[in-house]
């Protein structure tokens, strides 16, 4: 595929075949592609999703693995493995910023530096109320540690809402009561 300069447009990402689009990621009009997660990023992103779905209530919708559109030129696309938006944008909408109210990464080796620095930084600077990153120990032995973020409205950042390790409850922005362990 060749690029044009000013990089892919939105329109050009929506003709896309939707199997391509589900591996790339447009970041200042330039593709990402993002390698096949491992199948234990994905059951814990699914079972993480659905355990803040039947937490969230009907007030918003949870999806895992969608287009969220943060920016029309230069295009910034991104597919957070867990968002939290509102239940009454309608399936055919482009998921924007301003509908989401939580987006979470897992992070894979692959992933470090932007599910700890670009990413963050983009849904910060978008007005996403929360973040939370999800990292696997390095030693195999199955323990994740949640990082939770909350955007802090007089800096435009986020400010660090708490770091949990084998389980987690909070209130915010919903409450919701993990064992980590589950999530295996």
């Amino acid at each position: 595929m060749v690029l044009p300069p000013e990089g892919i447009t939105a329109e050009d990402y929506e003709a896309l075949p939707e199997d391509i689009c589900r591996r790339i990621e447009i970041v200042d009009g330039a593709i990402v592609v993002n390698a096949a997660p491992r199948r234990a990023h994905q059951i814990i992103a699914r079972r993480l999703a659905n355990l803040i779905e039947d937490a969230c209530g009907p007030t918003f919708a949870v999806a895992t693995d969608v287009d969220l559109r943060m920016r029309e030129f230069p295009l910034l696309n991104r597919r957070p493995d867990i968002v939290v938006y509102d239940a009454s944008v309608t399936d055919d909408a482009v998921l924007r910023p301003e509908d989401c109210l939580l987006v979470v990464e897992v992070m894979s080796p692959g992933s470090v530096t932007a599910d700890q620095t670009d990413k963050p930084a983009e849904y910060a600077a978008v007005g996403i109320g929360h973040f939370w990153r999800i990292e696997n120990s390095d030693d195999g032995d199955r323990r994740l540690t949640v990082f939770r973020y909350r955007l802090d409205p007089t800096t435009g950042s986020y400010a660090s809402a708490g770091v949990n390790v084998a389980e987690m409850t909070v209130s915010d922005p919903f409450d919701l009561a993990v064992v980590f362990a589950d999530l295996y």
